[in-house]
């Protein structure tokens, strides 16, 4: 069993992540590496989420070797295409129209790294937006909240008001699935559960 108290380190620069994973287990050192995340040819969401979350609790866990690192990346999916965040406004336009008046999965890949283990998983969750009018689109693109968001949309913020229904985790859509996580954290020998904050 991992000693109760051994540090827990997120791989990841995602202030939202930062502040689901602080609001259970209090202050977490936060160290944002370095990866490409550009698909590889013919590779799924599942894989690509997993993949890029390993990749970024593995590039941190070199220099905290002590530690629990915990990795992330999330992505939306729509009609089989992977929607990252988007490049510029246009693309958030693009993201947001292909989103109007339908259904999209979010997909998270979790990986957390503890000494030599490793547990890594996907957490799906299925979101459906109403119709968006070309003005509301405008108008969100403009308040600049969707250019650093997988999908060109934060749940948590003014995009909360397309959301129509949501079924699984309110938190893997904001980037980070507590419940799961925790499971995985166990698994490796740290769990968030019975951790002061």
């Amino acid at each position: 069993m991992t000693p109760p108290g051994r540090q827990l380190i997120l791989a990841s620069g995602s202030p939202r992540r930062r502040e689901l994973l602080e609001g259970v287990v209090g202050p977490v050192l936060v160290t944002a590496p370095d990866v490409d995340e550009t698909p590889h040819p013919g590779e799924s969401a599942e894989a690509l989420v997993v993949r890029l979350a390993e990749a970024k609790a593995r590039a941190v866990a070199v220099g905290h070797p002590a530690g629990v690192v915990i990795g992330a990346d999330t992505v939306v999916v729509v009609d089989g295409a992977i929607l990252g965040k988007p490049v510029d406004e246009a693309d958030a336009r693009r993201m947001l129209s292909l989103l109007s008046g339908r259904s999209h999965s979010v997909m998270s890949g979790l990986a957390v790294v503890s000494g030599d283990r490793i547990e890594t998983d996907c957490v799906v969750t299925e979101v459906t937006f109403r119709s968006l009018e070309p003005h509301e689109i405008e108008w969100y693109v403009a308040t600049g909240d969707p250019l650093d968001k997988a999908g060109a949309y934060g749940i948590q913020g003014r995009g909360a008001l397309f959301v129509t229904g949501i079924i699984g985790s309110y938190h893997n859509v904001v980037g980070l699935p507590l419940q799961r996580l925790d499971a995985l954290c166990t698994a490796a020998g740290r769990p968030l559960v019975g951790t002061a904050p």
